[in-house]
């Protein structure tokens, strides 16, 4: 997965081949000089900003700094070829990427140019990597679910498709895996998803794809990556190409997925940019439009409204915590931008506790809307015990003589952490985790041993499509249960667990 230059070269020649104006001396400068990625440009009078310049051997630069004297060119690769007097030329044109479903199942860098082998990109479709966000009038509220076919999400902390659910936490805490597993649960659903890869090694997002493929995920997905070992300007422009990779399928009516993995080198990538072209830093070294880099990303997520097409592209950012502080720069902002949060926890992790999700800081400020009924039916005070069951277990390891009531919190909240352990690679249907939490809520299995309780479930999963087909129609169709449905599945639960149990 290595940047060939002129591989570069020849992919941006493409798009400006029909430029034929004659230059005049604002359209061309001189280097004055060059080194870790940038170049100070003196001319280039009239260039626009994120404009591409051409160098000397079809070397390409893109315009960020524009300055009284001088003008600051991020580099496109990483090459010794650009030296001190060269000449600099104007190409009037902004960075696009090849757009289309030809993207579907390939691998591409942040230029939209194939890395995995498998032949050049069949589209003449581009679109540039940066536009304004479709405004608020062209919108509508988010009503349609996005599974992620993990239970604990779609439980307690839904999402909605076109909904922003930032993944936080620190380093090694799983979620990088939530983000994959609800990549391969859109499978069949209709769903396109796009990965883009930010500062990830090369064998960490080779591993995705090979899991991608064999899950037969890559059918509708596209990785976007820009690996630890490419250039700052790549990784920096990465999470924009994947976004307007995917608003071609948004307008065209189509619902996409796009997970940005992730924002923290995502912002460190623009910060070392900035930096080195000699802007003035804020907090943290990061410079003072850090915001706006994350806010212009995320608010081209959205739900389009029927006369616009009626598409959706939801994302999902993921930001790296140290030590657990959700208070430092980057995460206060990209918690700001967002429609909700998922915090994983490092204590949970180690403890076994997979997917390690706080449900307490967790929260979904939009997907509640798009929940389907028949899950708020079985899952309104779950974020509640859950919360009980967690205070009262704090108390109860320093006292033995505990009352009954306490007593029943303590086993229904270890029944509930059980059930909501889940397998990596393994997402469930929202039909399985229904039945799953109508056998847990309604107290069927709590006495059940917590190594026989999965298999017990799956058990009930099993049986009520055998004997209860037309319960699961109408969760089907209606996507909510009938009051005479709900009567069938607890006389059914009865006498199974009764049967499994003995009691």
């Amino acid at each position: 997965m290595k940047l060939n230059p002129n591989e570069i070269s020849a992919l941006i020649k493409e798009q400006i081949k029909h430029f034929d104006q004659p230059l005049s001396e604002a359209d061309t400068g001189k280097v004055i000089s060059v080194g870790d990625g940038i170049a100070l440009v003196y001319g280039l009078a009239d260039a626009m900003m994120n404009e591409l310049v051409v160098f000397p051997n079809d070397l390409y630069g893109l315009v960020l700094n524009l300055e009284e004297e001088h003008v600051g060119v991020a580099l496109l690769s990483t090459t010794q070829a650009i030296k001190e007097g060269d000449l600099v030329k104007r190409t009037k044109k902004t960075i696009e990427v090849p757009v289309g479903d030809a993207l579907l199942g390939r691998v591409v860098n942040a230029l939209g140019q194939p890395i995995d082998e498998l032949g050049p990109i069949a589209t003449k479709r581009f679109r540039p990597v940066e536009r304004i966000a479709p405004g608020v009038m062209t919108r509508e509220p988010v009503n349609v679910p996005l599974q992620t076919g993990i239970m604990a999400i779609d439980a307690m902390i839904p999402i909605g498709r076109g909904q922003r659910e930032l993944l936080i936490g620190d380093r090694q805490t799983g979620k990088t895996a939530i983000a994959i597993d609800t990549i391969l649960n859109q499978k069949d659903s209709g769903v396109l998803c796009i990965y883009v890869a930010i500062g990830q090694k090369n064998s960490t997002v080779a591993n995705i794809v090979d899991r991608l493929k064999t899950e037969g995920a890559m059918a509708y997905t596209t990785v976007v990556s820009a690996s630890a070992s490419e250039i700052g300007t790549l990784q920096w422009l990465a999470p924009y190409s994947g976004t307007a990779i995917g608003e071609e399928w948004l307008e065209s009516g189509k619902d996409v997925l796009i997970v940005y993995d992730d924002l923290s080198k995502h912002a460190v990538a623009y910060r070392t940019l900035s930096l080195l072209l000699r802007r003035p830093p804020g907090r943290e070294a990061y410079p003072g439009d850090i915001f706006y880099l994350h806010s212009r990303l995320l608010e081209r997520a959205c739900k389009l409204d029927k006369a616009h097409g009626g598409g959706s592209l939801t994302a999902l950012p993921i930001i790296e915590t140290q030590a657990g502080d959700n208070s430092a720069y980057i995460p206060t902002n990209v918690i700001s931008i967002t429609d909700g949060q998922i915090f994983l926890m490092t204590d949970f992790f180690n403890a076994g506790q997979r997917p390690a999700i706080d449900s307490g800081q967790s929260v979904s400020r939009v997907g509640g809307a798009a929940q389907i009924g028949a899950m708020k039916q079985v899952v309104r005070s779950l974020k509640i015990e859950l919360a009980n069951y967690r205070e009262l277990q704090s108390f109860a390891q320093f006292g033995s003589d505990l009352d009954t009531s306490t007593k029943r919190i303590l086993t229904h909240g270890s029944v509930l952490m059980n059930v909501l352990k889940q397998q990596q690679y393994a997402p469930l249907p929202v039909e399985t985790q229904i039945l799953y939490l109508f056998a847990v809520q309604n107290r069927f299995v709590e006495e059940v041993e917590a190594t026989e309780l999965k298999g017990l479930l799956a058990s009930w999963t099993e049986h009520v499509h055998q004997k209860l087909p037309k319960v699961l129609d109408e969760l089907k169709t209606k996507k909510k249960f009938s009051d005479e449905s709900l009567t069938a599945l607890k006389s059914a639960a009865e006498s199974f667990f009764k049967a499994r149990t003995g009691k």
